[in-house]
């Protein structure tokens, strides 16, 4: 039970990499990992597609995930994100806790969620 969830964690933490800094990647490197990622595709099925080995799968995969990994700890903008997403939440809740008794939070709701949107 507890390595599906390291998995699935995982898998969240690779789509967040990959949105965040998948155009970096070459266009064959975009579209095998994200047909494994984004369409869940196993290395079999996605080595039939290319027309290339299993292991030249595995291996192209390994070397995206150790790439975004890289520009993940360079430029820190996945870590940034969830930053600001998780204060943009906390204000939030404030402004649910104070309901009503500020007439400041019913113009500061509509630009948090803007910022969420955006984010």
């Amino acid at each position: 039970m507890i390595a599906q969830v390291i998995t699935v964690n995982e898998i969240l933490e690779q789509a967040l990499l990959f949105d965040f800094y998948g155009e970096l990647l070459t266009e064959h490197q975009k579209e095998i990992y994200g047909q494994f990622l984004l369409e869940d595709l196993s290395l079999g099925e996605i080595a039939r597609e290319a027309g290339i080995s299993r292991q030249g799968v595995h291996d192209l995969i390994r070397r995206c995930s150790q790439t975004l990994a890289g520009y993940e700890e360079k430029l820190h903008l996945v870590e940034r994100f969830l930053k600001i997403k998780k204060k943009v939440r906390q204000i939030e809740e404030l402004l649910e806790e104070e309901q009503g008794s500020c007439r400041i939070s019913g113009e500061i709701r509509p630009i948090l969620k803007e910022i969420l949107e955006e984010l």
